[in-house]
Order: structure tokens, then C-alpha cells, then sequence
């Protein structure tokens, strides 16, 4: 029997939805059914979460009109517009209309590609969000960023488009290999980073229990950092200011997974390093304490996560990458530091001085 512990709300106007966050949700034919507009539906996933949990999802979904389901090969490096036309593809040959619903279930890259097909098949349909992967339901699966990957950038083809609802099952992590359990953990101590301190804390003394995948740890981790994620984005939809926090460590992470190539580093892993690197560089400008970096670094250890950048990278290419970051404008670009643990902020006044120092320091 499933239980929702607890539900939030992004709050966007008409465009506003509800994450439930419980147990066996993926089976919960009530709680799922009354999201779903019309009797069309695409089923989204990957060829290594659709034999765990798309055919009880598909029975609590009901029986359909018209109904596609699309298994994608795993991994980053398939969140391409060559992954995305097959979905085109597939549903066009199914004929479906604007009535149909697309559905996620998987991890970021699934929920990206998703998002994204939904935003431009036939100028818009519904989308659910069933995220099945740690990162994925604390981050990628809330807040309507949708994407796929370009060669020379990550995530520069997509769309702000919101999802009708997220069905966040607690009990998919249960399934979820331990490297992909830690890097969205690296994502739950970012929002401690950027703006919750006690949270930050609480982490700290709770890793051993978010490890151990200890169901209270986890509702709590996962609710609370859906909560701040929720907030931030209804007060700044498109990132048009305070929406940006979210990418602390990002701008950097993202350099290094363009330059190793996508699903060599996971996202989150990305991250980790990058955030050891944002926090340095506050330091370097003195607004942070050095052991603060060192807490981090302690931190992301003990989680099982990267604290430092490839070996090989160098200054310039790190430099060239982030250059072709999307928070870049007019050719400024725009960082996340902290002033304090719990206080990040936009700075767009970081000189290539200044990041070929910091690069060089931890390389």
C-alpha cells in the first residue's frame, strides 16, 4: 500500500503542481490517475529502470486509448536530439495528439529528454515526473528546466517547461547502485550550501544514516531539499536572478563534463568538484574561512564524491568551457560563491586572473 508523507507545491500560478513524496508510489493507480488529462499516454524510461518499475507504473496508469512506451539506452551521453526524434518518432507513428501525457520515469537524463519532447511535440502536451534516481528527485525533477546535451555544451538545447505533477518514490533508491546514490547526494548539500545552514549541519551529522539509506533520513533529506528547490524557483522561474544559486559548483562541473565527455563523470560527481571549487574561490576572496573548504571537502569524502577536477585539465581549458556556459551574458560570466555557509550569491565580476589562480592552485 503506498503513503505520501509529504506533498509540496511549486507554486507558479496556473502553472503550479503538486510533489508527493512517499512509499510505492510508482503502484498508486488513484494518486496518479487524477493527473492524467485524457486516455493518451507516452511512457519515457531507459532500459535499465523500465524492467524495475514500468510495468507496475503502466497497470496503476490504466488502460489507455492510444499508449506508446519508449525505452532509451542509459546513460548521459544518449541525452541527445538523436534520443529525442526517436521519441518524435515513435509517437507520430502512434498518432498521438494533443490530449496524450508524457511520462518520466527515470533518472535526470530521462526527465530532461522528457520535459523537452512534452515542451515541443504538437507546441506543448502534459508531463508527469516520476523520478527514479536520487539527483533526479531532488533536482532535475522539479523546477522545469528540460534539455539534451550538444557537443560543445551541456544541457544548450531545451526549455523552461513545467511537469503537472512529481511522484517521488522513496523506495526506488532501493534499487540505485551506490556511485549513483552519492552523486545526488551532492545535490542535497548544495542546498545547505546556498541557503540553509542548520540544514548543512544536519547533514553533517546525519551522512552515516543517508548512507545507510535510512528511510527517515531520507523522506527528511529528500522533503526538505525539494522544499528549498520548490521556493527558490516560485520566486524565479527562468532564472532571471535568484534562481541561479541553484547552479552553485555547476558552471565549474559542467566544464568538466563537456571536457571528459558526457557519463565519463556522473552529474552530481561533477558537482562535488565543482563546489570544492566555488568555495575556494570565496575563500581566495576572502569571505569564507579556508576550513570551511575543508568541512566540504570532509563532506563530499565521507558521501563517497570527487573533491578535486581531473588531473589533466588545465587552466585554459577550464577557462575556454566555462566560457561557453548558458549563465554567461554578454560575454560576463556569472559564478555562485558563498559569502557564508547557507548565503550564496551571483557574482559576474570573476577575472580569468582570478580563476587561472584558483585552477592552478588545486590542479
Amino acid at each position: 500500500m503506498s503513503e505520501v508523507m509529504h506533498t509540496l507545491n511549486v507554486e507558479l500560478g496556473e502553472r503550479s503542481y503538486p510533489i508527493y513524496i512517499g512509499r510505492d508510489l510508482v503502484a498508486d493507480a488513484t494518486l496518479l490517475r487524477q493527473h492524467l488529462a485524457g486516455r493518451q499516454l507516452v511512457l519515457i524510461s531507459n532500459e535499465t529502470v523500465a524492467p524495475l518499475y514500468a510495468q507496475a507504473l503502466v497497470k496503476a496508469l490504466g488502460d489507455q486509448q492510444r499508449f506508446t512506451r519508449i525505452e532509451l539506452p542509459d546513460g548521459e551521453q544518449y541525452k541527445t536530439l538523436e534520443s529525442l526524434n526517436t521519441i518524435f518518432d515513435q509517437v507520430m507513428a502512434d498518432g498521438h495528439n494533443r490530449s496524450t501525457t508524457f511520462v518520466a520515469l527515470g533518472g535526470g537524463v530521462v526527465g530532461d529528454i522528457t520535459g523537452f519532447a512534452a515542451a515541443c511535440y504538437q507546441r506543448g502536451v502534459d508531463f508527469l515526473q516520476v523520478p527514479t534516481t536520487l539527483l533526479a528527485q531532488v533536482d532535475s525533477s522539479v523546477g522545469g528546466k528540460t534539455a539534451v546535451n550538444h557537443s560543445l555544451g551541456k544541457n544548450m538545447i531545451g526549455a523552461f517547461y513545467q511537469p503537472r505533477a512529481v511522484f517521488i518514490d522513496l523506495g526506488t533508491l532501493r534499487t540505485l547502485p551506490d556511485r549513483e546514490f552519492a552523486a545526488g547526494l551532492a545535490e542535497v548539500i548544495k542546498y545547505g550550501l546556498i541557503v540553509d545552514a542548520p540544514f548543512y549541519a544536519w547533514l553533517k551529522a546525519n551522512m552515516s544514516a543517508l548512507l545507510a539509506r535510512d528511510e527517515q533520513a531520507l523522506a527528511y533529506a529528500v522533503e526538505r531539499s525539494c522544499a528549498i528547490k520548490a521556493d527558490v524557483v516560485a520566486r524565479d522561474e527562468r532564472e532571471g536572478g535568484l534562481r541561479a544559486i541553484l547552479n552553485l559548483g555547476h558552471t565549474f562541473g559542467h566544464a568538466i563534463e563537456t571536457r571528459q565527455g558526457y557519463g565519463q563523470w556522473l552529474h552530481g560527481e561533477a558537482v562535488a568538484a565543482g563546489m570544492v571549487m566555488a568555495l575556494a574561490l570565496s575563500a581566495q576572496r576572502g569571505w569564507i574561512e579556508p576550513a570551511e573548504v575543508s568541512t566540504l571537502v570532509s563532506l563530499l569524502e565521507a558521501a563517497g564524491l570527487p573533491t578535486e577536477a581531473p588531473d589533466d585539465m588545465s587552466s585554459a581549458e577550464f577557462v575556454e568551457l566555462m566560457g561557453r556556459d548558458k549563465k554567461v551574458i554578454d560575454g560576463q560570466l556569472r559564478l555562485i560563491l558563498c559569502r557564508d555557509i547557507g548565503n550564496a550569491e551571483v557574482v559576474d565580476d570573476v577575472s580569468t586572473a582570478e580563476l587561472t589562480a584558483l585552477i592552478s592552485g588545486s590542479g
